[in-house]
């Protein structure tokens, strides 16, 4: 079970993510576009894991590899290779098919945010056996604003901020970071980034500490995920 891994960032690798995957039988092929790998084709692959990163989904002039990287994800979605977006990898699944994305009206989203599971969940492939009350750790400017055709929405913030997504039958994005720790998490934030969430009355170090403190609680909640993509990637198209 060999699953291909966009990497578009070195600060934000598969990490527990992938330790769940392998716990769960994948191979894990990991690219990094960022350093120059070439984005190669999916022959041999059964699945398709797409990171995070800095940079805008919308940067495909700034940054050769984002149209790759896209054409990629519709080349896995034609062929019904399961596919999981991760935060900026969400986000170019969503431009990729003609959604949007744009900075969050509401600003940065940071820390632990509660998942608000939509009806659709509940009947979802891969998130049926998720949808109830749960924690993840969002740390994002950017954010799907207006999904392509098609797409379904599993979660969305209080504030109606979509976190969760399938695109097609085998696909799915999600805003929130079930990869990370506050280790990973705490290379992201730069004195200029503490400084802003100052400025908004957040302490940057309760934050991490926080994710650290919820440890057992992240890992419950988001290995299931590993393991249902490992048995969306094992299944039948």
């Amino acid at each position: 079970m060999r699953i291909l891994v966009i990497q578009p960032e070195l600060d934000d690798p598969p990490h527990l993510f992938g330790e769940w995957l392998s716990e769960a039988g994948a191979t894990l092929e990991v690219r990094h576009p960022y350093a120059g790998d070439a984005v190669p084709t999916l022959d041999g692959y059964a699945g398709l894991l797409v990171m995070g990163g800095a940079m805008g989904a919308n940067d495909d002039e700034v940054l050769d590899w984002i149209g790759p990287v896209k054409e990629l994800i519709r080349e896995a979605l034609s062929e019904r290779v399961p596919t999981l977006g991760i935060c900026l990898g969400h986000q170019l699944m969503s431009t990729a098919l003609g959604g949007r994305v744009t900075p969050n009206p509401h600003g940065q989203q940071v820390g632990l945010i509660g998942v608000g599971w939509t009806e659709a969940a509940a009947e979802d492939r891969l998130f049926a056996g998720l949808a109830t009350p749960r924690r993840g750790v969002q740390w994002n400017y950017d954010l799907v604003v207006e999904p392509p055709a098609g797409a379904v929405v599993l979660a969305r913030t209080e504030q109606g901020e979509i976190q969760v997504a399938r695109y097609g039958r085998s696909a799915w994005g999600v805003q929130l970071h079930p990869e990370v720790d506050e280790t990973i998490v705490g290379t992201w934030v730069t004195d200029s980034e503490r400084v802003e969430l100052a400025d908004r009355g957040l302490d940057a170090e309760l934050l991490l500490r926080e994710i650290k403190e919820a440890r057992e609680e992240l890992d419950h909640a988001w290995a299931p995920l590993a393991a249902g993509f490992a048995d969306v990637v094992m299944g039948p198209p």
